[in-house]
């Protein structure tokens, strides 16, 4: 009896440990055969910290990395940083696993720690609702390689807060480590710049240096530069030109920017997919409207200036319109040329944080309905219990809007989707499982009968992220931060190409981030899926230019018919049972 009083009192709980135990049995019975998002994560982050476990290289120096013709280790991820250090530790996939309940994780705890802070002994009577927004904010299908950096945030507001209330030496330690868990480029220069305005502000109000939040930004500063030291090295050593020079940004209409300012603020951006627009910003919204109204019926002007509600819903339209804007050409010129280092950097990335804000607002509407009294409805007893339960239940309706909607990077809803659909109803899935997409039997087999020794290659119709993690070393690659030099003298290979489709001309050398070897006829043929979709089985590219950056592979999805007319041989066809891939692999004669 004891239990299940319990087990009623602490329900929450047992919803978001069944969640955990299920996800976890989901994973280990599926393991690889599971549905992993492929943009900007299979493709990317996943294949570079293989790269590094394949090579050795997380603690290297002046290492050269076997892809784009060979990269400077210094150009990819620190290995002071918690989910570079799960790839070193544990096979991708498990690190990959890892990492998510990490992030879940971390931010329970961090909006644990804040909640407690904010409001003291009375966090406890919001226990439930500090446990599932927290998990709702940890679940939140946000960009995978980045995810613990997002749950962070609440935890770097709770070490500022306490650090200007009673600073400590055990703080400042902790506020020192916390780019470990953060990073830099996405989070860390925009935590600084919040920090500095904080500490302008404060001074003012309080007619006093605020001077425990500027030693904040010293020590917070330091510890960037001290855990991504490779990337400072890049930034303030190097005098290599990167293609972060010849980036063409969008330079959109009065118009069109404004548009787009409403887009991200009800939609939000797909590396940061707050799935909000649903439930949480018709409820913050609503409530947002209630709340000012009665302020203003009141003549209570004061607090619309002084309520935090107010200014956490200010700050969200705020990320908006600097997103917005950072597309218009001459408030971008602007910036670059009062801060000339901010020159290709996407300053825009202030929209990162409006998940948290988001959710930070939400669990605010539904605090207030837990207390009553801060509302002035009267009988407390019957309609506080009511209002408390339509909270709990707003809480719970926003975790399962998360889970259920088919955003990008939801894993956990591809999988179960897909594998139902599968075992129950026997449909053949066109989407590539993580095992499928790097198919590593096959490729270690390729390599087996070539007897293959680090030749230089690239892949058509194949990710080159697939050849990455598999050991080969590649031409071609995806990064967004490398030799301008480089990306010149790799377009000579795909020139016929590029000549032949704008769309393509345009995209590399507007951006240059992808450099693959790019279809004459069809806007792509990389492709994650099991069907493979092409109008055109010729291949436009330069053999010399390609054998004069060493190029000797092509590992092709796609039988091609003018091999012979390029200088190309047919060494075989390759295929496996456990593969979608039919790879041709051809020779540079």
């Amino acid at each position: 009896m004891a239990a299940i009083k319990k087990i009623i009192k602490y329900w929450y709980f047992v919803i978001i440990g069944s969640f955990i135990l299920f996800t976890a049995a989901v994973y280990a019975c599926f393991g690889e055969d599971s549905y992993i998002a492929v943009h900007d994560n299979l493709d990317l982050f996943v294949a570079q910290f293989q790269m590094l476990k394949n090579t050795g290289s997380y603690f290297s120096h002046n290492a050269e990395i076997p892809f784009l013709g060979g990269i400077s280790r210094d150009n990819l991820p620190s290995e002071f940083s918690l989910y570079t250090l799960l790839y070193m530790a544990l096979p991708s996939f498990a690190a990959y696993i890892t990492g998510y309940f990490l992030k879940i994780t971390v931010a329970m705890a961090s909006v644990w720690l804040l909640a407690r802070d904010w409001y003291g002994k009375k966090a406890s009577e919001y226990k439930p609702l500090v446990a599932m927004l927290g998990f709702a904010y940890g679940i939140l299908n946000m960009f995978p390689a980045f995810g613990i950096p997002f749950a962070s945030v609440p935890l770097v507001i709770y070490l500022l807060r306490r650090i200007y209330k009673k600073p400590s030496f055990w703080l400042y330690l902790a506020l020192f480590c916390y780019p470990f868990l953060s990073y830099f480029s996405y989070f860390g220069f925009f935590i600084l710049a919040y920090l500095t305005v904080a500490v302008i502000w404060l001074s003012i109000r309080d007619k006093k240096f605020c001077k425990p939040l500027f030693l904040a930004v010293l020590v917070l500063a330091a510890g960037y530069v001290a855990f991504e030291y490779r990337l400072f090295g890049v930034i303030l050593l190097s005098d290599t030109e990167t293609i972060r020079s010849t980036m063409v940004e969008a330079d959109l209409t009065a118009g069109e920017i404004v548009r787009q300012i409403a887009d991200v603020w009800k939609n939000g951006m797909f590396h940061a997919e707050s799935v909000h627009t649903k439930l949480v910003l018709p409820v913050c919204v609503l409530y947002f409207i209630y709340i000012n109204g009665k302020y203003i019926k009141e003549g209570n002007w004061k607090n619309i200036f002084h309520d935090i509600y107010n200014f956490q819903m200010l700050v969200i339209l705020f990320n908006s319109i600097i997103y917005g804007i950072y597309n218009w050409g001459g408030f971008r010129s602007l910036v670059e040329t009062l801060l000339p280092p901010l020159k290709g950097f996407q300053f825009n990335s202030t929209v990162f944080f409006s998940p948290f804000l988001w959710y930070a607002s939400f669990f605010l509407v539904l605090q207030r309905l837990y207390d009553v009294k801060n509302m002035r409805i009267a009988g407390r007893d019957k309609n506080g219990n009511l209002l408390k339960w339509l909270a709990n239940g707003l809480a719970l309706a926003a975790i399962a809007v998360i889970l259920l909607t088919p955003s990008r990077y939801n894993d956990w809803y591809a999988t179960c989707k897909n594998k139902a659909l599968e075992l129950v109803k026997g449909k053949v899935i066109d989407d590539m499982s993580y095992g499928e997409f790097y198919s590593t039997d096959l490729f270690e087999e390729i390599k087996q009968d070539i007897d293959y020794h680090g030749e230089w290659a690239v892949a058509y119709g194949i990710h080159p992220a697939v050849l990455e993690y598999n050991g080969i070393a590649t031409l071609d690659g995806y990064l967004g931060f490398y030799s301008q030099q480089y990306k010149e003298d790799f377009r000579k290979i795909i020139a016929p190409a590029l000549e032949r489709v704008e769309a393509s001309r345009i995209y590399y050398d507007d951006w240059g981030a992808r450099a693959y070897i790019y279809s004459g006829t069809d806007a792509s043929v990389v492709s994650a899926t099991k069907t493979m979709y092409v109008t055109d089985e010729h291949l436009y590219m330069d053999n010399e230019a390609f054998k004069e950056l060493g190029g000797k592979y092509i590992f092709s999805r796609i039988e091609l018919e003018n091999a012979e007319e390029l200088g190309l041989t047919l060494i075989k066809a390759y295929a496996s049972e456990r593969s979608p891939y039919v790879v041709f692999l051809y020779e540079s004669e």
